[in-house]
Parts: structure tokens; sequence; C-alpha cells
């Protein structure tokens, strides 16, 4: 007998689940989720050691200080009337194979370290391509992801896009495919083809050549734009993750943490809620799974799904996962000029996804002093989806082992650091390594990974939408895929197909831009 009943049941915190939840909530439905770690917000969740606030994840964001914004991730917070503080900035440094530099969002400094760097014909390219990319953008964001959903009632709740998309009807089918077409039709300078190829890396885990040119026309809408400035959430992500949550709880709706699923639970083909590792059984009219493709195909019940459709989501190739560096570091003597955000590329012929190639550094301390205590500051340090699991699998997290590996493979990070901060170790007085293991544990993550490694032009991500009647997804796994905004937007279209088409229509007018 199922000890709770409740309208949905959602597996997992992460944002896509969050924004799910927060929209179903405010729609009026009762809503139950449930996360497995102690901890809400997936891999975007924040955790605190000795008065450091750490991200674990993200730490670029964007378009989300400022309404009305193309970004789900404020479309939604719009809707559900919830916002936090945000810091505004513009410049992050780079230390890459050309030489230490800073750069900024927006094109016209950029253009100024193409031509420091590569000359005028770099710089004549790249405006080609902001020419280019510009009618792009526009069909990108023609249709807000708020309108979509995946029955027929999303003829009525698009119908007021339809002319702005009929403008834009020819760009729009070039969307859907690489973005490395359009690149390769404009770019022929190095410097830039692996610049854009990096900007690819960070947005998704793949290339130019596996990256939509729909999710990079995005990007070019948003940071190429006049007077564009990069936010930070003030209390670091947790503060998001928070918000999100509060939309959730304000309606009645309820968190529980610790609460892993064992299965989902079924009858004649249809979700009849969820079965826990503590043995509660919640039943619910609907589950919407936040967890990955692989993990979710896991909860469903044996023989319930379409043999050909389990084949068919088990064999999409994961991409790799993450190495983390989490200091604390004294700040007594650094530079008053410290960037929040600094990019690392040890060689470019090795490829943006090659294993410890890249490395991303976040200090968001300089941007927030409250995630520190006094005259420290706080670190995360990461490898962006280019870790990969295979040396880790199998391993023992206790052993002496896996201590050493760590080490090993955290050395990339370190050496990253001191391009930056030269004596980063000797200021060092907290350090917390993760490893894809970690991952794999702490985020129920299938191998660590950081989503599926679906390449543009050649398959889609999966809709909301599977065989079990009553069982919907969302997440990086769901289309529109992976990264912080495609999260926010599969968990708007996963809610936005369960309410009547009068609410969901009614919503739009908060985030119509």
């Amino acid at each position: 007998m199922a000890s709770e009943t409740t309208d949905v049941v959602i597996i997992g915190s992460g944002i896509g689940g969050l924004c799910c939840a927060a929209l179903l909530a405010h729609y009026g439905k009762k809503v139950t989720v449930c996360e497995s770690h102690t901890l809400i917000g997936g891999a975007a969740h924040g955790f605190e050691r000795d008065g450091h606030r750490f991200d674990s994840g993200p730490s670029l964001y964007s378009g989300l200080s400022e309404s009305p914004s193309p970004n789900p991730l404020r479309q939604v917070l719009d809707i559900i009337g919830e916002d936090i503080a945000w810091a505004n900035y513009d410049t992050w440094g780079c230390r890459l194979p050309e030489g230490d530099f800073d750069t900024s969002v927006g094109a016209d400094q950029f253009c100024e370290v193409l031509q420091r760097l590569r000359g005028p014909k770099a710089v004549a390219e790249w405006r080609e391509l902001q020419r280019v990319m510009q009618p792009l953008a526009s069909a990108a964001v023609a249709l807000p992801t708020a309108a979509v959903r995946f029955d027929w009632g999303a003829v009525r709740t698009a119908a007021p896009f339809v002319p702005k998309l009929l403008k834009h009807s020819l760009n729009t089918l070039k969307l859907t495919g690489p973005f490395s077409r359009v690149m390769d039709g404009v770019i022929t300078d190095s410097f830039a083809r692996n610049w854009l190829d990096m900007l690819c890396f960070l947005l998704s885990g793949l290339p130019a050549s596996g990256i939509s040119t729909a999710e990079v026309a995005f990007m070019f809408a948003d940071w190429y734009r006049p007077n564009v400035q990069l936010d930070y959430p003030i209390g670091g992500s947790a503060a998001l993750v928070e918000a999100l949550a509060k939309g959730v709880t304000k309606h009645g709706g309820e968190i529980r943490t610790g609460s892993h699923v064992s299965w989902i639970t079924a009858e004649e083909g249809r979700v009849t809620g969820v079965a826990l590792r503590s043995g509660e059984k919640i039943a619910a009219q609907t589950v919407i799974s936040n967890a990955s493709i692989w993990d979710t195909l896991k909860l469903a019940p044996d023989g319930v799904l379409p043999k050909k459709f389990v084949e068919t989501r088990s064999q999409i190739p994961p991409c790799e996962s993450f190495m983390h560096l989490h200091l604390g570091i004294e700040a007594q003597g650094l530079p008053a000029d410290l960037a929040c955000h600094y990019i690392v590329v040890n060689d470019w012929d090795k490829g943006v996804d090659a294993p410890q190639n890249l490395v991303l550094i976040s200090i968001p301390s300089v941007l927030d002093p409250s995630l520190a205590p006094p005259g420290k500051h706080t670190l995360h340090v990461y490898t962006p989806g280019n870790e990969p699991y295979e040396p880790w699998q199998g391993m023992n997290r206790g052993s002496a082992a896996y201590a050493a590996q760590k080490q090993a493979r955290s050395e990339v990070m370190w050496q990253a650091l001191e391009r930056v901060i030269p004596d980063i170790r000797q200021r060092t007085t907290l350090s917390l390594t993760g490893t894809p293991l970690t991952h794999e544990r702490y985020l129920s993550r299938y191998r660590g990974s950081y989503g599926p490694a679906i390449q543009a032009g050649k398959a889609l991500f999966p809709g909301p939408l599977t065989p079990i009647k009553g069982l919907l997804c969302c997440g990086d796994s769901t289309f529109p895929g992976i990264g912080l905004p495609a999260v926010a937007a599969s968990g708007m279209i996963a809610a936005h197909s369960l309410i009547p088409i009068s609410q969901h229509q009614k919503s739009l007018g908060a985030i119509t831009i």
C-alpha cells in the first residue's frame, strides 16, 4: 500500500526537475520531488566546508538578471514569481597557447583580441560570422520554449509566435544541423576556429561538429549583443536552487531529500507511482524522471517499456565526466583585478575535448565575498566533461590506489591554477578533489557523465514522452539537451505538456519577449 498519494512525483532535484516541479506547483498540481542526495540541485547543488560555500557544477550564467529574457531559466523564474540577487561582470581571463589575456562578452573587445593575435583578416571573418549568425539567432528565439508542449495543444500555445516563425522559416531549417557547417563557410583562421570549438564544448560537451546551430545561435544572441553582461547568483548556485525550491514549497509541494527511488511502479502499461529504497511507496498519476537516459531505464519495470525503445535509448553514447578541485585559499596579496573566471587550454592540436586539455577556474568570491571567510577566496576548478570514466571504473573509493590516482589526475588543474596564481599551493588552506566516481555516487549519474553525446544533424535529443502512460522525462537527457538553459527548457516542456492549455496560455504573458 502507498503511504502517500500525490499528483506528480519528480525523480531528482536537478535544475530541470526543480523547474518542472515549481511550474506544476504553480499551476495547482500536488508535487513531490524525491532526491536521493541530502542536498538538492543535482549537478548545480551548493555545499559548505569550513565557511567556504562552493558550487558543485555550473559557474557561467547569462541572461538571468534581466526580464524579459530568452533564457528559459529566467522565464521559469518569471512565471513562478521568484528571483535572487545577481552580480554582473563582463570579463574573464584566458590562458591559451597564444598567451595570457583578458577578454569580454560582446563582439568589439574580442575583435581587439583577434586584431592583436591574428590580424585584420581574422577580424573580418569574425564580423562576417556575426552577420551570418544574426538571422539565425533571431530564428532561435522566435518561439519561446515556454510556448512548447508535446501534444496538440502546441498549435494554440505557439500560435501567437507563428508570424515570427514564418519570418524566420528559412533560417529555422538551418538550426538543427551542426554548427560546423556554418563555421566552415565563414571562418578559416585557426585561432578563431579553436575558440569557437571551445565555446561549443563548454556549452554542450561537444565541439562545433557535434553541437546544433540552434544552441550556438542562442549563445550569439545572448553573449554578443550590445551592452551584454554575464551574471552570477549572489549566494552561489545554491541560492538559485533555493529560489526554484521555494517555487515548489510555497504552493504546498514537497521536496524530500535522502529519498532514493528504487523503481517506478506501473500496472497495465500505466504509471502508478514510485517505490523508495526505504520500502515506502508513493502513488501518483504521473512520474517525471529528471535522471539520465540510462538511469531512467534502470528504474522502469521489467517488460513495460518496448524492447526497441530500451535498445535505442541504452545505445546513446555518454559524454565524458569531470575532475573537480574545491579550494579555500588565502586572499591576501592577490591582484585586485583577479577575474571571476579563467579558461586554460594546454594544446589546441589535441582538440578541446581531449582528456585534461581544457580547465575552467571559477573564483566566485571575487564577485560575492560572502562565499568565503574574511581574508579568503573560494575556488572551483574543473575539467568540463573531458575526464574519461574508464581509468576510474571499478576502483575502490577508499583505496590507496584511488587516492594516488586522484592526486595524479588533479595535477593538471593545479598547473592551470599556477598560471593564474603562481603560489596557489602555498595559499591553499582547504582542498577537496572530485572524480567521475564522485559524480556517479553523489549525483546518481551513469558513469558520472555530463549527459548524452548526441551529434547534431545525426539524431535529436528525445522528447519528454515515453511509451509508458504517465511517465515523462526532463533534464539534460531530454530535448533540447545539455546546459542550464536547455535543462530549464526541458522542465518547462514536461510541465506544460501536463496542464490545460488555458493555464499555459495565461503564463506566456509573464515571459513574452
